[in-house]
């Protein structure tokens, strides 16, 4: 009851003082340049990495990112870059 009722706080505040959602909401941001490469923001941290997939911990659930040649180019806390050829992007729930 008490998270539903934060949840939609956060976004009362998030709407009424025109905040970006995935900074209130702790929500990731994701920008794609074509296939080419992927910049993903706010994530919780790094499952797995191979040349074909990218899994990343997110709030609530994971994303798992599919292709072909990737390559990490940035690596920070809470912000990856990755490079390849980009076939699917999947959010799979807990």
């Amino acid at each position: 009851m008490a998270r539903a009722w934060g949840n939609r706080l956060k976004r009362w505040v998030t709407a009424t003082m025109d905040l970006p959602e995935d900074i209130m909401m702790d929500l990731p941001r994701i920008t794609m340049v074509g296939q080419i490469h992927i910049y993903i923001e706010n994530h919780k941290g790094l499952l797995a990495f191979s040349d074909k997939e990218l899994r990343l911990m997110l709030k609530s659930g994971q994303l798992l990112v599919k292709g072909e040649d990737f390559v990490l180019k940035t690596i920070l806390p809470e912000e990856i870059l990755l490079e390849g050829k980009i076939e699917n992007v999947l959010f799979l729930e807990e």
